[in-house]
């Protein structure tokens, strides 16, 4: 009936928002991941300028800094894959953020569309009640009828082409946000650290 059609469309337009918080909430831990990223970049930056100083420290120890100039080339190696995958970080979050924001585009354009068929839907309703009350025969409200009917058609199609491009946004974020979590799992902040046994 048209009731239940008002509220299946009523329904979908709240999944939508939801959908649209949802995908925001994801972006700003997106952000807030970026931040850490940036301040790992950091560490690794100072880390592989310490590691230059103490191979210059330990060239100048000669035979006894050798085992050292070891250490500080090992040094300096982690601290170049750690900025490596610092860099790698950021273009997942990059990529995510971009992604996101399409989806939050389509599921908002979802979203208007389908309180646009709510209103035709209740229009729709309002018409067909009318002419229960008023007469079966009036082709002016049949005619009526029919408009509304094709343009909720017209809508219908059109929310279903948006949401199958917010579905296959979701899966594409889906696998960034997997992506993302694998790469920021070798990463372990200070206070894990000092709580290592």
């Amino acid at each position: 009936t048209g009731h239940e059609t008002a509220e299946s469309a009523e329904s979908a337009a709240r999944e939508v928002q939801r959908t649209v918080e949802v995908m925001t909430q994801v972006r700003d831990h997106s952000r807030k991941i970026a931040e850490i990223t940036s301040l790992i970049d950091g560490i690794a930056f100072q880390t592989n300028i310490i590691a230059l100083n103490a191979s210059v420290e330990a060239a100048r120890a000669g035979q006894y800094g050798r085992g050292f100039a070891v250490v500080a080339t090992e040094v300096r190696n982690l601290a170049q894959r750690a900025a490596g995958a610092a860099r790698e970080i950021k273009d997942l979050i990059e990529n995510t953020l971009d992604t996101v924001t399409t989806a939050t585009q389509t599921a908002s354009r979802a979203g208007e569309t389908m309180n646009t068929v709510e209103q035709f839907v209740t229009r729709l309703t309002d018409t067909l009640q009318e002419i229960v009350h008023e007469s079966r025969g009036q082709s002016v409200q049949i005619a009526q009828i029919n408009d509304a009917v094709g343009q909720v058609s017209d809508l219908t199609q059109r929310n279903a082409a948006l949401v199958e491009q917010s579905a296959a946004a979701s899966v594409g974020l889906r696998q960034q946000t997997q992506s993302l979590e694998s790469a920021v799992s070798v990463f372990h902040l200070a206070g894990d650290a000092a709580r290592a046994p």
